[in-house]
């Protein structure tokens, strides 16, 4: 069974122009097949504050009222996306950038909490897998941005890590597939003040461990969370760790491999 490999990258990579372009070029030079994943919250947030909107984050999702619900969508699906498959394309890679929204990608509903208004957050009800394997079988990169939406016209905001994690598991019976979440650090910490303490290995064991004792950064929640169910969803690999040396993420010399 082929090999693909699926590429998660945050807004702190996405925001630094020397990581983002690393980051790449490493992309790049896969072989095979692979699709990239983009966030970009702190360009959005940025734009937000600039604007005086107050953003809230709750477990690393973003509270997602109308006005920035249009700025997630102008930065996300427009400038950042366009911007990296730009630079895709000027390294020789045949890249096509879409959201949730195009090609009907991927379908969900708008979140339901009872005690937190997420307001225009998306859960993720299907992925188009036909479309992607159409897209895949040309051997066109795709870079997808996580904006999804309802199929009523209502346009929704969806964790990129989620977005990378039903990707992930919808290609899984299709591919051997390897789920990689490059950010800024080198793995998943122990202590997010001391850069040496990168979790080798995790389990679901470890994982409720640290978290009872409030020693995962709540920024890494939805990634842990995603990972272990891309695995229990037949995803082949995950792992955790800085974007910039990809190519150690990929052969599993660097982060954190998540396992059951």
């Amino acid at each position: 069974m082929e090999s693909l490999y699926i590429i998660k990258i945050g807004g702190n990579i996405v925001d630094n122009p020397t990581l983002l372009a690393t980051c790449l070029q490493s992309f790049a030079k896969v072989k095979g097949q692979a699709i990239l994943v983009h966030g970009g919250g702190k360009m959005a947030t940025s734009l937000a504050e600039s604007m005086g909107l107050e953003q809230t984050l709750v477990e690393g999702r973003r509270i997602t009222d109308e006005a920035t619900l249009k700025i997630v969508t102008m930065v996300y699906a427009g400038y950042i996306n366009k911007n990296i498959v730009a630079q895709l394309q000027a390294l020789g890679v045949n890249a096509m950038g879409l959201s949730g929204v195009d090609g009907n990608l991927i379908q969900a509903h708008k979140r339901k909490h009872n005690s937190i208004n997420y307001g225009f957050v998306g859960d993720i009800d299907t992925v188009n897998t036909h479309l992607l394997l159409q897209l895949i079988s040309t051997n066109t990169k795709l870079v997808v941005a996580p904006i999804t939406h309802d199929n009523k016209g209502q346009l929704l905001n969806t964790n990129a890590d989620t977005i990378a994690q039903s990707l992930a598991t919808a290609l899984a019976s299709k591919f051997k597939v390897h789920l990689i979440y490059g950010f800024e650090k080198e793995g998943v910490l122990k202590d997010i003040n001391d850069p040496s303490s990168v979790i080798a290995k995790m389990d679901k064991l470890i994982y409720g461990t640290l978290k009872d004792q409030k020693l995962i950064y709540e920024g890494m929640i939805p990634k842990i969370d995603n990972s272990f169910e891309a695995l229990d969803k037949g995803v082949t690999s995950v792992i955790i760790g800085k974007a910039e040396k990809m190519n150690e993420l990929m052969n599993g010399t660097s982060g954190t491999t998540i396992t059951n």
